[in-house]
């Protein structure tokens, strides 16, 4: 992501996106799927996305924060990149069955291909028919009916991060500049506009994570106040010094002189 924003920067326009039908759901794999932390953290990656420059993409599930599909047998997949990896990591490099599944179950394809997650009623509310995937067990707890009319659901934060894009010109014109680039767990960066400042700072654990305020090396910007926090209330007191990230918190903030 930093390569993209950074080299691309003035010459092209990126196209955002952490998952798509060749990669597994993208809770799965950057965040955290535990029910403990599964919307927590999908509603951080996309903030983390939808705040950078570029066009960002919805893969269809990623609304709901859709998970990979605990497969455990490779009679489960229909992706033939998954299936012939399966033979020759089990048949010729003699990795054990239960690994490469382990392996396939967390990276393959077929994650993102099962049907999507309408509803709770039979096959998920996606067909009367046999799909040619099995519906992820989990789609009576997520599914798009239950969240739409929630609105705390990870399907309405998406509706407010492709709002606030619209609402504030910075989020969609700014220039990128990354911050705190020494720690590796909280991936932090500034959008620059005219006279504002964007600052947008994600937690990727499940830890407590410190970081220094952005007013701390931004005095001149006095005036802060969070136009996006996946947690509510922020509360935070932007004065200088350190705030605390809650684990798989995200957090916009907006300076003006």
């Amino acid at each position: 992501m930093i390569k993209w924003q950074e080299e691309l920067q003035g010459k092209a326009w990126n196209s955002l996106f952490l998952g798509n039908h060749d990669q597994p759901r993208s809770v799965s794999r950057f965040g955290n799927d535990n029910p403990a932390y599964r919307e927590t953290s999908a509603k951080m990656l996309a903030t983390c996305l939808h705040m950078m420059q570029g066009t960002p993409y919805v893969y269809q599930g990623e609304e709901l924060g859709m998970t990979n599909y605990p497969f455990s047998d490779i009679r489960d997949f229909r992706d033939v990149e998954s299936i012939n990896a399966y033979h020759e990591y089990t048949e010729i490099l003699h990795v054990d069955n239960d690994k490469m599944i382990s392996y396939l179950r967390n990276k393959s394809r077929d994650n993102a291909r099962t049907p999507m997650q309408w509803d709770e009623t039979d096959e998920a509310g996606f067909t009367t028919g046999v799909p040619w995937m099995p519906v992820n067990p989990n789609y009576k707890v997520i599914n798009a009916a239950a969240q739409i009319g929630d609105e705390d659901s990870v399907y309405n934060y998406y509706r407010k991060l492709i709002s606030l894009r619209k609402e504030y010109p910075i989020i969609v014109n700014g220039d990128f500049e990354l911050v705190g680039e020494n720690n590796a767990d909280v991936f932090a960066y500034l959008r620059h506009w005219k006279d504002q400042i964007l600052w947008v700072a994600c937690n990727f654990t499940d830890r407590m994570q410190k970081i220094v305020s952005p007013s701390s090396n931004r005095a001149e910007y006095r005036k802060w106040h969070v136009i996006c926090d996946n947690y509510s209330p922020s509360g935070y007191p932007f004065e200088k010094g350190q705030i605390e990230l809650r684990p798989y918190e995200a957090v916009a903030v907006l300076g003006n002189p």
